[in-house]
């Protein structure tokens, strides 16, 4: 049988060798640097529909950043060259 929660629960655990405070509450999760009031907050409604794994994916793709306009131009140029190679070597047999 499983507990209901209906007040705070904090817990003490190690990330990377630093100290954090996660507090499971029945509004969501809250996981803060020991010592500190801020931290990260996921509330239990963006972890069941989603949002929480939509926010990531949005983040790492913010993180690593649009290609270079020269690089997009240089591949296509490239993949352009060799499609040309291929259709110039199959047409000379």
């Amino acid at each position: 049988m499983t507990t209901k929660l209906n007040s705070p629960l904090k817990r003490e655990l190690t990330i990377r060798g630093e100290p954090y405070t996660l507090t499971t509450s029945p509004e969501g999760l809250n996981l803060v640097p020991k010592g500190r009031r801020k931290g990260y907050r996921l509330s239990w409604d963006a972890l069941v529909s989603g949002d929480a794994a939509l926010a990531t994916a949005l983040a790492a793709s913010v993180q690593n950043g649009p290609l270079d306009a020269a690089q997009t131009s240089d591949s296509t140029a490239e993949h352009s060259a060799r499609a040309a190679r291929r259709r110039r070597d199959s047409t000379s047999h």
